[in-house]
């Protein structure tokens, strides 16, 4: 039987590449973003290529009540999901108080309030069903602070920990909720926060890697998955229980651009 995943960020980056695994392996997709046109050529590729049904909702999440009005759409036309895959989200390079604040609310609306309101109106018919699978798309930012990345890793600290909750409140079910936590990825994201010119994007991972990494992370149920670290960034992630926090909050700000 197909499975249906419902995939937030869908038109570029490790989004499409979740849309293209699920699409290969004959699932039918619900794909959301800004840009409509994108959204409507990766729908038209898919469809021809695998013999799917792909489903184009044009929505900016950051809006007021966008999540609920998803979930009201994907219900009035009759579709039921078996993925949600919460991967939209955006961060954002600088001093916390030289920054726009409304960027940086916007960044905590569309990183945690929209993750957190999709998560719990399709939870409601997953737990109905007692079948359904989540992954959220955090960060391996979210394993520490993030000096002149404030807002963002913090934002992200959150998805690890609502996620990992979340799993472990639906342990006697068949309803799993798996973390995907990248590393430095090859995709927009570098280039619109402008973290792409920092030390930590020097070497990036792909985003097909990560998006593979986490659906198979996904499909077997795992809590977290850890995905694109250098070696050195493997050691520092396995270091970091046992590294000094201001050593760590150094490291941190060293390696997006100021000493």
């Amino acid at each position: 039987m197909k499975k249906t995943a419902l995939i937030t960020g869908a038109s570029s980056g490790i989004g499409k590449e979740f849309s293209k695994i699920h699409a290969e392996k004959g699932g039918d997709l619900i794909v959301i973003a800004r840009s409509e046109n994108k959204l409507n050529e990766l729908k038209k590729e898919l469809e021809q290529q695998h013999n799917i049904d792909v489903l184009v909702l044009p929505k900016d999440l950051t809006k007021p009540n966008a999540a609920k009005e998803v979930y009201e759409l994907v219900q009035q036309k009759g579709l039921k999901v078996d993925y949600l895959i919460n991967n939209a989200g955006f961060g954002g390079l600088g001093m916390f108080n030289e920054r726009e604040l409304e960027q940086d609310l916007q960044m905590i609306n569309l990183n945690i309030s929209v993750l957190t309101a999709l998560t719990h109106y399709f939870l409601q018919d997953f737990v109905n069903n007692n079948q359904g699978r989540i992954l959220n798309v955090s960060s391996t930012a979210s394993l520490m602070p993030g000096p002149l990345q404030a807002v963002y890793y913090a934002t992200k600290a959150y998805v690890t920990s609502f996620s990992n909750a979340l799993a472990e409140e639906l342990h006697n079910t068949n309803i799993t909720v798996t973390n995907l936590m990248p590393g430095a990825t090859a995709t927009e994201f570098g280039r619109i926060s402008g973290m792409d010119k920092t030390e930590l994007f020097k070497k990036t991972a792909t985003a097909r890697r990560v998006a593979q990494d986490g659906y198979e992370g996904m499909l077997k149920g795992k809590l977290d998955v850890i995905s694109g670290l250098t070696s050195a960034q493997k050691l520092m992630s396995a270091m970091l229980p046992l590294t000094p926090k201001k050593m760590i909050l150094k490291q941190v700000r060293q390696m997006h651009g100021v000493n």
